[in-house]
């Protein structure tokens, strides 16, 4: 199916138009999950770009995907289970079309069996002790190992797996204690007998919560990973969204939430505070603190609050969060142990870890502007909401007063999200002109332009990339490197994503019906193409100044996922390139060179192959001394790298003007600012951003005036 869903929503572009769908009727009271087989079907039929034929071939890749990802470390299903599954593996395709959900049903029944059986393995297993003294090995080649042939078989893999996880724990524990003997004086050692039993005691709790999380998990949890195995093979991005997944997805494109402002975890039966979010409603309340534990949530219009002890973390936040202005009372545990309960007026929580931030650094008494980027975010329902456009818009400005001579735009991680918001961004540092193209299935190609005059910045510009720089990142890399606009540092290519996807609300089909909410699709439609026609998909945006980073022999771009679309080209826009620098090239080659002499990119460079290599390592001894002998290996290498994070750049960096003066309330916030200002310390890639700034020069006049300009 896919590595990781969770980045999947995030390392995509979005576009603000609408699909147009033929009219189609559907019955809405049939059985829900029938429904939403027929209905998806549709949908990706009448919009996706590059619809591919669902035969035999379509059903064993979808057969193949679900089976992986509902048991990826083969220890559910035995061969005999597998075997009878396989009578399903071409049938598939004609299951969708006669909306036959048969394969779905026998392999849920199958697995929550299965993991049934599973949870007295552990039990068991765990009861007696291990022996670390024995040669075994465990291989961690899921791909490749076979299913067991017997429940008895599964046992035994189970049994390798917990012993494993035991030896790392165990390991662990016999390191603290011999700290102890060497740093507190008097202090006797622990026996290892001891030590392996509490190490078997920290497996259990482990497995407690993990057997706990499992067995909230509904029958429709499931039939979403079964949908997302069928919509994957039309493309990466091509995703079904649970309601409760929709929600989660508007919530990360746009950083707003309503509700109190924390964030929750499940430890064990307790749902417990993990973070109160700085600005929020619980933060400007004042009585919540991390480790409280929530035991009753009640309503303002309700009269008896509701215990949630023991139920599902997501049914919980669903009672806790709610509309702005109205008053939820919380039952809380505190830290201290006494019971409290505590009134908050819900508001719009904005998270500020999405939207981007700057800082000012100075180099030979000149500034320099830093805007951090984390995505490309936006209002799913109002764009003219707070977006990263106009944020950034801001942030430029506020740089403009500080009188900074050059910005660096930090797209590292960034994985991409409003369509709209990249072109508004490319414009404050273009007069005019194109910025991306995008093609539809129907081969039409519209060129998204810039139309505004008006140049925000007209200064020196560098952004940086990485291999997960992706999608709208790409688009602005790839337009300012077009135009001659900016330096482009950062790995060899970024993430290779060229497509663009439209969020699809399934109940525009379902008026009136009594099957709830069905959901959404994230669905493919477009492909989007550089303003000189050539296309990001696979081969991502190439670096002015490639370097490696730790990413570099990794496989995580857009090549390294099943059915991604191919590359290709169109004839490009009509553009005119910026032509203000008089070193551009000049500049870009001294710091390649530089950069090919820097003994902590060499480093870097070698801790990337290393880091590969570790990777690719698959069988693990499960004898104590040679695990043992395996670690000490592992941290003489890592000692060696240490001076990757050791390194300082010599710069300082500090907060524009405007956030800081909000420091002295918002203490949060100034933690978080100065752990990101430490960070840059250490950021060898910042360093070389600022060292291009002070060396590119500007034009007096350029391909078009450098001044801005009003319309």
């Amino acid at each position: 199916m896919k590595k990781n869903l969770i980045v999947l929503f995030v390392i995509t572009i979005l576009s603000v138009t609408s699909c147009s769908f033929t009219t189609k009727k559907f019955d809405a009271d049939s059985d829900k999950d029938k429904v939403l087989i027929e209905l998806i079907s549709f949908v990706v039929s009448q919009g996706h770009y590059d619809m591919k034929n669902i035969d035999d071939e379509f059903s064993a890749a979808v057969y193949k995907d679900f089976i992986k990802s509902i048991d990826p470390m083969k220890r559910y299903f035995t061969k005999g289970q597998i075997s009878e599954l396989q009578e399903y593996e071409t049938e598939i395709d004609d299951a969708i079309s006669d909306k036959n959900i048969d394969f779905f049903n026998h392999a849920h029944q199958s697995l929550t069996k299965q993991m049934q059986t599973a949870e007295t393995f552990y039990e068991d297993i765990l009861s007696q002790p291990f022996d670390f003294t024995k040669t075994e090995t465990i291989s961690t080649d899921y791909d490749n190992i076979d299913y067991t042939s017997s429940d008895e078989e599964l046992k035994e893999r189970w049994r390798d797996q917990l012993k494993f996880s035991t030896l790392a724990t165990y390991a662990d524990l016999i390191k603290d204690e011999e700290n102890k003997v060497e740093n507190e004086e008097g202090y006797t050692m622990k026996s290892k007998d001891s030590l392996e039993i509490e190490a078997r005691d920290i497996t259990r709790k482990s497995m407690e919560n993990y057997f706990s999380t499992m067995s909230e998990l509904e029958r429709k949890d499931w039939f979403s990973i079964y949908v997302n195995s069928i919509v994957s093979q039309f493309d990466p991005h091509t995703n079904y969204l649970a309601p409760q997944d929709k929600e989660r997805f508007d919530i990360s494109m746009s950083g707003k939430l309503e509700g109190i402002g924390a964030r929750l975890q499940k430890q064990r039966d307790e749902v417990k505070i993990l973070e109160v979010i700085s600005g929020g409603p619980a933060w400007k309340n004042g009585q919540l603190e991390v480790g409280d534990i929530i035991q009753k949530v009640k309503q303002e219009d309700e009269d008896q609050a509701v215990t949630i002890t023991g139920m599902r973390l997501e049914d919980a936040v669903d009672l806790i969060k709610g509309p702005k202005e109205t008053v939820v009372t919380l039952t809380v545990k505190k830290v201290d142990g006494s019971l409290q309960n505590i009134q908050i007026i819900r508001d719009v929580v904005e998270i500020e870890e999405t939207y981007a931030k700057s800082a000012t650094t100075n180099k030979d008494g000149r500034k320099y502007g830093i805007i951090n980027l984390p995505k490309f975010y936006f209002d799913v329902n109002d764009y003219k909401e707070r977006n990263a456009a106009s944020d950034i818009k801001k942030q430029i400005e506020f740089l403009q007063k500080e009188n900074a001579e050059g910005l660096i735009i930090d797209l590292r991680n960034n994985g991409g999200g409003s369509l709209s918001t990249v072109v508004d961004i490319a414009g404050f540092f273009i007069e005019n002109g194109p910025v991306v193209q995008v093609r539809d299935k129907q081969n039409d190609v519209d060129v998204l332009k810039d139309k505004d005059k008006k140049i925000i910045w007209e200064k020196p510009l560098v952004i940086l990339v990485n291999e997960l720089s992706a999608s709208a990142s790409e688009i602005l890399a790839a337009a300012m490197q077009d135009y001659e606009r900016a330096v482009i540092i950062g790995s060899k290519q970024t993430y290779g994503k060229g497509t663009v996807q439209n969020v699809v609300d399934l109940n525009r089909w379902m008026r009136n019906s009594s099957l709830g909410d069905m959901g959404a699709l994230k669905i493919t439609t477009q492909k989007f193409y550089r303003i000189n026609g050539g296309s990001t998909q696979l081969k991502g945006v190439a670096s002015d100044v490639a370097v490696p980073d730790r990413y570099s022999y990794i496989d995580l771009g857009e090549r390294d996922y099943e059915n991604p679309m191919p590359w290709d080209k169109i004839e490009p826009a009509d553009y005119k390139k910026w032509n203000g620098y008089s070193n551009l090239q000049e500049v870009i080659k001294e710091s390649s060179k530089r950069l090919l002499e820097q003994e902590t990119i060499k480093l870097i460079d070698e801790n990337a192959q290393w880091i590969r290599t570790q990777r690719d390592e698959k069988a693990y001894s499960l004898n104590y001394i040679k695990y043992q002998e395996d670690e000490k290996a592992l941290e003489e290498m890592s000692k060696k790298f240490e001076a990757i994070s050791d390194y300082q750049n010599n710069l300082t960096f500090n907060a524009i003007a405007s956030e800081a003066k909000t420091f002295k309330t918002d203490t949060t916030l100034a933690e978080k600012r100065e752990r990101w200002f430490e960070n840059l310390t250490h950021d060898v890639y910042i360093e070389e951003a600022v060292t291009v700034l002070s060396q590119l020069k500007t034009k007096d006049k350029a391909g078009y005036s450098l001044k801005a300009r009003k319309n």
